[in-house]
Parts: C-alpha cells; sequence; structure tokens
C-alpha cells in the first residue's frame, strides 16, 4: 500500500482522561472541547437557569464552553490541550451546589 508524502501511516497516540468521572480519550493534541465533543458531549455546563452550554465561539473569546479541570474553575475547554490523566467537571457557578 503506497503513502502520499507527509502521510501518517502509525496510529495517531491517544490521551486519556476523564469527564464527570466517566473515561475520555481523545487523539494527542485535541483540545479538551474536541474530546468531549468527539465523546459525544455536546454541552457540558448550564446557565443559571439550566440552558445547556458548550462550544460556541471555538476561539477562546466566549465563556460557554467554560469548565473545570482538575479542580481549577473557569478554564476555557476550547483553549485547553487534553492532557493525560486530566479531570474535567462542568463549571460550577455562583449558587450551584457541588457534586457529592
Amino acid at each position: 500500500m503506497s503513502t502520499l508524502p507527509g502521510e501518517n501511516t502509525e496510529a495517531a497516540a491517544q490521551v486519556q482522561a476523564s469527564f464527570c468521572g466517566e473515561p475520555l480519550t481523545a487523539e494527542a493534541g485535541s483540545s479538551v472541547a474536541a474530546a468531549l465533543l468527539a465523546s459525544g458531549q455536546p454541552a457540558w455546563r448550564t446557565t443559571r437557569d439550566g440552558k445547556p452550554r458548550g462550544l460556541f465561539c471555538g476561539i477562546g473569546v466566549c465563556f460557554d464552553c467554560v469548565v473545570e479541570i482538575d479542580g481549577e474553575s473557569g478554564q476555557r475547554a476550547c483553549m485547553i490541550p487534553l492532557q493525560e490523566g486530566m479531570q474535567i467537571r462542568p463549571s460550577r457557578g455562583p449558587g450551584q451546589e457541588a457534586d457529592a
């Protein structure tokens, strides 16, 4: 089988993380937002009135994709590369109770 110039013939490295305790796997170099979308998670936080939010602009301008990563809140999922072992949770805004 022939390959095109620049074509990668090896399988892409995979990164393992978790979202709400569930396994999350994505290709190395993927953003947290891309990994969440690829795993079937179109929304990963809610507004104060319960409306779902996820990826909107994808370039770090809006804050619809904000998540908590390894206990640090306010992280824009579209701007952060997925790293091995990351623990990702929905962002908890004012008045929202922490999960038990």
